[in-house]
Parts: C-alpha cells; structure tokens; sequence
C-alpha cells in the first residue's frame, strides 16, 4: 500500500469511526507508542525514545480532558490515567523500563476493557437493530 493510499485510509478511519473506536485508536496508538519507546530505549536511542514517550502522554492527556468524571468508577479511571502519565514522566527521566512496562500494563488493561465493552455494544446494537455510527 502506497503512502498516498495509506494516509487516504486512515484518514477515513478517523472520519467514519464512532466515539467508541476512536477511543480505542488512541489506546491503541498509545500502547504504539510506549512499545516503539521501549525498542528505542533498548537501542540507547534516547532522542527517539523521548519522541515516543511524548506522543503517548499527550494521548493519555487527551483520554484524561475528555472523561467525565461522574462516579467512583471514572474517579478510578482518571487516577489510573494519571499514574500511566506519571510511569511516563518516570521512564522518560531515569530510562526507566520499569516505568514503560507500568504504564503499558495500565492502558493494555484500559484497551482490552474498551475492546469488550465495544464488542457488548455492537452485539446489543445489532439485536436492537440500530447503526452502530448513530
């Protein structure tokens, strides 16, 4: 698949996915992230590895602004959110892999929860009959 192609379809990706899957692409793009991180750091590429650990506390940010916090649950959400940005802050700081794998276990947790609460969805959508993208 050529670049051109590649960027046309993510970019439809994005424009065509319900709030539900674009949630998923940023844990997804973040786990992205905090892995390339950890091959860079193995690599001693530093520059790269803080490049990496920077796009994935601007996505945590972004999950962190855009939840509601209205229950205990979300309370526990955003604590969880802010403990990931801070293994961030961490192994970016100290080359700490330590801190990487933290806060990889945190949002892989936070997407597989997110994957099946997607899947629910979709499945009680369909018996209801309804578009998953109303």
């Amino acid at each position: 698949m050529g670049t051109q192609t590649r960027a046309a379809y993510k970019q439809n990706a994005f424009q065509t996915a319900s709030p539900g899957e674009l949630t998923l692409m940023l844990y997804n793009g973040c786990l992205k992230f905090i892995r390339l991180s950890a091959s860079a750091m193995d690599k001693k590429d530093y520059e790269t590895k803080n490049l990496n650990i920077t796009k994935a506390q601007k996505i945590i940010r972004e999950l962190m602004v855009t939840l509601r916090v209205e229950n205990e649950t979300t309370q526990q959400m955003l604590q969880l959110y802010d403990f990931a940005h801070d293994a961030l802050v961490r192994a970016n700081i100290n080359n700490d892999a330590n801190a990487l794998d933290e806060a990889d276990a945190i949002i892989t947790e936070f997407r597989e929860t997110w994957k099946e609460a997607i899947k629910i969805d979709r499945q009680q959508r369909y018996a209801l009959g309804i578009n998953n993208h109303e």
